[in-house]
């Protein structure tokens, strides 16, 4: 499992970022405080606390130094 911290703050981060998760081949978990919610749902994202980074777990067989370089302009 592989961590990163994101900031999700605008409506159209948030749908460009699900639209980028749905063509992944693999989960990604977003983790704010005690939530846990799948990254390929809007709704569960707009649960979170925006204001905040977001916690990313994502399963891959790369290490987190290859993170999805479509992450990269999340990425704090």
């Amino acid at each position: 499992m592989n961590n990163l911290k994101i900031k999700l703050n605008t409506f159209d981060k948030i749908k460009h970022f699900v639209n980028m998760a749905y063509r992944l081949d693999y989960d990604l978990s977003l983790i704010s405080g005690n939530y846990v919610v799948d990254g390929k749902s809007i709704m569960g994202i707009f649960s979170l606390d925006l204001s905040k980074p977001i916690e990313v777990n994502f399963s891959n067989n790369d290490t987190v130094n290859d993170y999805p370089k479509e992450l990269e302009e999340f990425i704090l």
